[in-house]
């Protein structure tokens, strides 16, 4: 009989543990749900540019990139007549401007590169992410990055006497994102170029202000359409060349794009009327009409990230 009543009393505390561990399970789960869930805005943009212009995007820690971008001639050249076709519209043209790069990130708010534009040109930049766009607990309605960019212009001076001080250029832009739904994003990009030297003249300026939006539209999960536009606001008309030839640029540039991730590498094609492969060139010395097709040139950019430092998750 003792034992009888001995087993019956484990049993009922054994009942008792069970039903407060449920309880107190049921009441972290609870608690749980309760909590205000964080959700940050992912793929803004899918890769670290738009199309010529930085996106609010940069590579994964850890990572480092890899950059073709390729701009072939122009589309149709005044007075050219059927050459044009026999050039494949710029393909074929014996005109090109290649742009490659490195860059690679050593947290996830900090990007470095190095870039080579063509023409003895180079350039390294950082790039800082400073807010995420979120809600939840915290709620943040755009990403915002900002990047700087040195250039360096290693071409042959017009004399012996040419420092290297002087073939110096500048480049800083925020960049100011918002993801408005999973297929539709826009970034809003103030740009200020320096440069450290201009010939002298009237209406030359060391400083060169531009405004540009770019956009992406999702297509599908590999493809989406791409746009920018910027104006520059200054530094564009009567000036003088080192030549002492007086000079007028155009302060407008169009571009449209097309994005394809094949899951290994990101392709972009495009169409612009920006010729050049630097963005301080593109963002200050713009020689052509965005109005006139025959200034327009076809171009790509190619990506590929490569992990150089195995990330550990931590939770």
């Amino acid at each position: 009989m003792k034992k009888i009543v001995l087993y019956f009393m484990l049993a009922f505390c054994f009942v008792l543990k069970a039903t407060a561990q449920d309880d107190l399970l049921g009441d972290l789960a609870k608690e749980d749900s309760l909590k205000v869930k964080q959700n940050i805005a992912t793929a803004t943009f899918k890769s670290t540019r738009i199309i010529n212009l930085q996106s609010v995007e940069m590579t994964g820690k850890g990572n480092l990139q890899f950059m073709i971008s390729h701009r072939f001639g122009y589309l149709w050249k005044e007075g050219k007549g059927w050459t044009n076709v026999a050039q494949l519209f710029g393909l074929n043209s014996g005109f090109a401007n290649t742009y490659l790069s490195f860059d690679y990130s050593f947290t996830d708010w900090l990007n470095t590169g190095f870039a080579a534009t063509g023409n003895a040109q180079f350039e390294t930049w950082a790039k800082f992410k400073l807010l995420k766009q979120q809600t939840g607990k915290k709620n943040i309605p755009v990403s915002v990055s900002w990047f700087s960019l040195m250039h360096w212009d290693a071409s042959e001076g017009p004399s012996p006497d040419d420092l290297a001080w002087n073939r110096l250029s500048f480049m800083h832009q925020i960049l100011i994102a918002r993801k408005f739904s999973e297929n539709f994003s826009l970034e809003l990009i103030p740009s200020y170029v320096h440069y450290n030297y201009v010939p002298y003249g009237p209406n030359n300026t060391n400083n060169i202000f531009s405004l540009g939006i770019g956009g992406r539209m999702k297509l599908s999960h590999k493809t989406a359409i791409t746009f920018e536009y910027t104006h520059q606001l200054n530094g564009y008309k009567n000036l003088i060349d080192e030549t002492a030839s007086a000079v007028n640029y155009k302060p407008d540039v169009l571009s449209l794009g097309y994005d394809w991730d094949t899951g290994g590498h990101i392709f972009q094609f495009f169409i612009s009327s920006a010729s050049t492969a630097s963005n301080i060139s593109q963002l200050s010395t713009n020689m052509n009409s965005f109005n006139k097709l025959g200034n327009y040139s076809i171009g790509f950019n190619l990506n590929r990230s490569y992990g150089i430092k195995k990330v550990v998750q931590t939770h």
